[in-house]
């Protein structure tokens, strides 16, 4: 830690810093770590050191941004999600822990399979597109997004996070309106998931999620269920699902029968909700009719 010059630029302790700022104290030691370079060991074998003047500063005014409601991930410029450090911004919601349910479902239906199509609907930072071609190296995997933003930031993310053999060829980006972004619209897909907005119009939770972008929370059809681009994506995802294939949802904490029913409707089978860790169905799934075969792609 870089001790203070000068009473002005050393006059509070990291201790006293601590006590004083008004955040959770998983926070402040956030913001510790990445602008003053101490690690929560330090915090705690010296909690009498004295912060610089720069660093006392810039802790100052991200506690600041952080009591004011914006997350502590935008403050801090990144978020990690599948154990990879994703760059994140006003541009994108913020990844979230639940999101990785759809990583799971999709590596458990993935299985040890060497090829398949995987498409992600609604993308953001690239999180559950980058972590699939993170876990499987020979899946050829899709991303769309409405957001110029937000596919920017996601291309970023994928440069640093994946070799460049996977950044730049076998992960494609496509700007634009759910399914109607495909270049090609005869492509079918071995999985297709997706992180849609559904937020209701109206919802109370929307004043405490200001800072992210309203187009991923409540969508292009706004609705006082949620469920508008929902009932949109289902009707143009499933017909792109090859036999067998699967299309997974992540939804509302309220809204897992009504997803449910969604994926009947468009005549999807074996439709069924999976729990987070707080016991809260939270993704639902269901597959088209017949038998997964291989990929027409895949190696004999």
């Amino acid at each position: 830690m870089t001790q203070a010059c000068g009473p002005a630029a050393g006059s509070v302790s990291v201790q006293a810093w601590l006590g004083d700022c008004g955040l959770p104290r998983a926070d402040a030691l956030a913001l510790l770590r990445d602008l003053a370079g101490l690690s929560h060991a330090s915090v705690l074998a010296h909690p009498e050191g004295l912060l610089a003047g720069d660093t006392l500063q810039a802790l100052r005014r991200a506690a600041e941004r952080v009591r004011a409601g914006e997350p502590l991930a935008y403050v801090l410029g990144w978020r990690e999600f599948w154990g990879l450090r994703l760059r994140v911004g006003p541009q994108v919601l913020v990844p979230r822990p639940e999101t990785e349910l759809l990583v799971e479902f999709a590596l458990g239906r993935l299985g040890a399979r060497q090829e398949a199509d995987v498409l992600d609907l609604g993308t953001g930072s690239g999180a559950i597109a980058i972590a699939l071609a993170h876990e499987r190296a020979h899946a050829r995997v899709q991303a769309v997004d409405a957001s110029a933003d937000a596919l920017a930031l996601a291309r970023d993310n994928a440069r640093r996070l994946l070799p460049p053999t996977r950044a730049g060829g076998a992960l494609r980006w496509h700007l634009g309106d759910w399914m109607g972004a495909l270049p090609n619209p005869d492509e079918r897909f071995d999985l297709i998931l997706s992180n849609p907005p559904y937020v209701a119009e109206h919802d109370e939770h929307l004043q405490a999620l200001r800072f992210e972008p309203l187009l991923a929370l409540v969508g292009a059809r706004a609705c006082d269920d949620g469920l508008g681009d929902i009932r949109e994506l289902v009707r143009q995802a499933a017909p792109r699902l090859r036999a067998g294939a699967w299309l997974a949802l992540e939804h509302g904490h309220d809204q897992a029968a009504a997803v449910r029913a969604l994926l009947e409707g468009a005549g999807l089978l074996d439709a069924h909700s999976l729990r987070d860790l707080a016991g809260i169905e939270r993704v639902s799934a269901a597959r088209a009719p017949g038998h997964a075969g291989p990929s027409p792609h895949a190696r004999a």
